[in-house]
C-alpha cells in the first residue's frame, strides 16, 4: 500500500478517483482525472518546501540502493565481506554490467520491515561495511571497472563497538584512498547522505544528487537539539542547513542534479533508476574520454575548490586553506634557508 505525506493527499485523492473510473470502465472520465492529476503534480512538487524535500528524501517508498540496482544492473555477483572482521549488510558491493558496461557498485542500503531494518541496521555502516566498500573499489581500480556509489544513510553507526573497531579510521581511510583512486568513480546521493557516514563513500570524480535528495553535515533534528534545545524547529534548521540538491548546486559543492521523475523516484522507480543509468553511462563515457592524469588533476582541483571565498567589495578572491598553507609552508622554507645561510657565514 502506497504511503502518502501530508502535502501529497490532493494527488491520494485524484489517483483513488482514477482507479475508481478505471474499475467502472469510464475512460473519457479517467483521461479527465489524468489531467487534472498532471497539473496537482506540477503545482505542489514546483513549490516543495526544503522541509517537504526532505520528507520526500526519507519516504518510506522511496527506492533504496538494491532496488536501483535490481533495475539497472545484469548479471551482477555480491562481493561480501571486508577481509578483517565480518559482512556489514548495512553497504552491499556488487559487480556485473550497467549497459555495456562491466562496473563496479558500492551503495548503503536500509531495508524495509522489521527484520530487514535491523539486518541492515537501519543503513547505518559499522567500520567494516565501509572496509568492504573500500575492499571493493580497489578491486575496480584492479580490474579498470568505472565505480558507481549510491549514498544513502542517515550517517555512520555511532554504537560502542563501531568505535572499538575505529569509526573514524575507516571514514577517514576511504576518503584518502577514493581520492587517490585510478579508476573513473562517480557518486550519486539517492536519498539521505548524512555526514561523515555519506562521506566515507562520496569522494568522486562526479558528485550528484537526485532532485528530492539532501545531503548535510548533521540531521536536521540534531542541529535542532543542539541550537535551540527544541525538537519543533526542524523545519528551520532544515532551511538554515541549506541541505538540498538544488542549494548544493548553488553552492558548487556539487557537480549535478538527476532529475527524478517530478511526482518523486518513490512514485516511478524504473523512470528514477533509468536517470541514474543514463547519467552513469554519460559521465562514465566522458571520464573515459580522459587521460588518467587529466582526469586525476581535475578530481584534485575539485576536492580543493571547497574553502575559496570572496569579501564584499573586493574582486580578488582569497586563497583557499591548501594554498594558504603551501604559502606559510614556502616561506618558511625561504627563512629556513636564510637562517642557515647566515649561520655558515657566522662559522
Amino acid at each position: 500500500m502506497a504511503t502518502y505525506l501530508d502535502f501529497e493527499q490532493k494527488i491520494k485523492a485524484i489517483q483513488e478517483d482514477i482507479i475508481s473510473a478505471q474499475v467502472r470502465h469510464d475512460s473519457a472520465t479517467a483521461e479527465e482525472l489524468k489531467q487534472k492529476l498532471d497539473k496537482e503534480v506540477e503545482k505542489i512538487y514546483k513549490n516543495l518546501s526544503d522541509f517537504q524535500k526532505l520528507q520526500l528524501a526519507r519516504h518510506l517508498d522511496r527506492p533504496y540502493a538494491l532496488d536501483y540496482i535490481n533495475l539497472i544492473m545484469r548479471d551482477k555477483y555480491e562481493i561480501h565481506g571486508d577481509r578483517h572482521f565480518r559482512d556489514d549488510a548495512a553497504i552491499i558491493c556488487y559487480m556485473g554490467y550497467i549497459g555495456d558496461e562491466k562496473v563496479v557498485v558500492i551503495g548503503e542500503q536500509k531495508g524495509r520491515g522489521t527484520k530487514n531494518k535491523l539486518k541492515r541496521n537501519f543503513g547505518m555502516p559499522h567500520p567494516e561495511g565501509y572496509r568492504k566498500a573500500l575492499r571493493a573499489a580497489k578491486l575496480a581500480e584492479k580490474f579498470n571497472l568505472p565505480l558507481l556509489m549510491l549514498i544513502d544513510t542517515p550517517g555512520a553507526y555511532p554504537g560502542i563497538g563501531a568505535e572499538e573497531r575505529n569509526q573514524s579510521e575507516a571514514i577517514a581511510r576511504n576518503l584518502l584512498e577514493l581520492a587517490e583512486l585510478n579508476t573513473p568513480t562517480i557518486s550519486v546521493v539517492i536519498g539521505e547522505g548524512g555526514s561523515g557516514g555519506a562521506l566515507a563513500i562520496g569522494v568522486a570524480d562526479r558528485f550528484a544528487m537526485m532532485r528530492y535528495s539532501i545531503f548535510s553535515v548533521i540531521s536536521p533534528e540534531g542541529c535542532a537539539a543542539i541550537l535551540w534545545n527544541d525538537p519543533k524547529k526542524v523545519e528551520t534548521a532544515t532551511n538554515a542547513l541549506k541541505i538540498t540538491s538544488q542549494d548544493l548546486k548553488d553552492l558548487n559543492l556539487i557537480d549535478d542534479i538527476i532529475n527524478e521523475p517530478l511526482i518523486g523516484a518513490h512514485r516511478e522507480k524504473e523512470a528514477a533508476a533509468e536517470a541514474i543509468k543514463e547519467y552513469f553511462l554519460n559521465e562514465v563515457a566522458t571520464l573515459k574520454a580522459m587521460s588518467d592524469e587529466e582526469r586525476m588533476d581535475a578530481r584534485y582541483a575539485k576536492l580543493i575548490a571547497p574553502g575559496a571565498f570572496k569579501v564584499a567589495g573586493e574582486e580578488e578572491e582569497k586563497p583557499s586553506i591548501l594554498e594558504s598553507l603551501n604559502i606559510l609552508k614556502s616561506s618558511k622554507n625561504e627563512d629556513d634557508k636564510e637562517k642557515e645561510e647566515e649561520s655558515k657565514k657566522e662559522d
